[in-house]
């Protein structure tokens, strides 16, 4: 089981801070470990792949996946992020589960670089499936770390800074908002919204983002700040406005208080859309992405309040962050299921 205590890092020399990510965790012959997993970009520019809300192992999550393909070896990407949602409908069951491989590894064969990877409310299934209110199956998924070549998830919630030397160009703080926006009740205390896990994050979170000397600075959540999806906008989640955790309202606590106007991004999947948000001058400077349609679409349907650039609520897609020191430009794709085919739909361009 893994020390929720333990949140590992890459320093700027490429080190594995922390204590282990599976405590008393053995490397097995075939099995990955830090040596055999694919490694992190080292250039002083990035290309990373944008996906969210996959895993279904489906035929759009196939076809989204071959058109990414396409454009993974057309664009050098160096890196790609999952944004949760993992393993539908009810997340993984063991670290062995073979939906590891017919939910991610078969799918995503080919684009060979790592995936950073967050918990979505599908990941950590109670009783419900997709209700969020079981947290502790996430760990399955950070025992996958140790599996896989592909799968980054060294801890529940982590950091990390590229390239590993000098520096950063960017770093990630990949985020668990399950525990504050499930749609139901915490019955575990350590995983209250006001409990000891979801204060040591946010402590983290504070720490880090502050000591962060990155150009760019991006926060990954399943779970979104601001979302003109049919799940709107946290503290007021599909309508809601009351209680500690349907309603998000305790994650809108958490962005505001800590993460607007220190992060330059926050990545989030959850609605299964496409949302490039015009929020930086309500947020501070933090601008809200949402990438959510990797495998399943929106029915067209939305709830907006927010400005945007642009959005797509009825395509599958995919977005590439082309992350450069002056510059940060983000590629929004739809994909055509019946061709698995990439169309670029729209460019965002923000200067440093």
């Amino acid at each position: 089981m893994q020390d929720r205590n333990d949140h590992p890092v890459i320093s700027r020399r490429g080190l594995l801070v922390g204590a282990g990510v599976l405590a008393g965790s053995l490397v097995v012959p075939g099995i990955a470990n830090a040596d055999t997993k694919f490694p992190m970009p080292t250039g002083s520019d990035l290309n990373v792949l944008i996906t969210g809300d996959a895993g279904t192992g489906e035929a759009g999550q196939r076809a989204v996946a071959a058109a990414a393909k396409q454009i993974y070896q057309a664009e050098r990407i160096g890196l790609a992020v999952g944004l949760g949602d993992n393993i539908y409908e009810d997340g993984a069951e063991s670290v062995d589960d073979d939906e590891f491989s017919t939910k991610f590894e078969q799918p995503n064969a080919g684009i060979d670089v790592p995936w950073l990877m967050v918990l979505g409310n599908h990941d950590c299934s109670g009783i419900f499936p997709g209700s969020g209110g079981n947290p502790s199956k996430g760990d399955y998924e950070v025992g996958y770390h140790q599996r896989s070549r592909r799968w980054y998830m060294p801890s529940r919630y982590y950091q990390v800074a590229l390239p590993a030397s000098g520096a950063p160009l960017v770093e990630f703080f990949a985020l668990d908002t399950v525990p504050v926006a499930s749609t139901v009740m915490q019955t575990d205390p350590n995983y209250a919204w006001d409990g000891p896990y979801m204060r040591q994050q946010r402590q983290w979170l504070d720490r880090a983002l502050g000591a962060s000397r990155a150009t760019w600075k991006i926060v990954l959540t399943h779970h979104p700040y601001r979302n003109n999806g049919k799940h709107g906008n946290a503290g007021a989640y599909d309508g809601v406005t009351t209680g500690d955790y349907m309603s998000g309202k305790h994650l809108q606590e958490l962005f505001e208080q800590v993460v607007v106007g220190r992060a330059d991004y926050i990545l989030s999947g959850h609605d299964h859309t496409l949302q490039i948000l015009d929020t930086a001058l309500k947020s501070k400077g933090t601008q809200q992405i949402i990438c959510g349609a990797a495998a399943k679409k929106g029915d067209g349907s939305s709830n907006v309040t927010n400005p945007s650039f642009w959005q797509d609520f009825s395509s599958l897609g995919f977005m590439i962050a082309k992350i450069r020191g002056n510059a940060l430009t983000l590629d929004a794709y739809t994909v055509d299921p019946a061709t698995s085919t990439a169309r670029l739909a729209y460019t965002h361009h923000r200067p440093r």
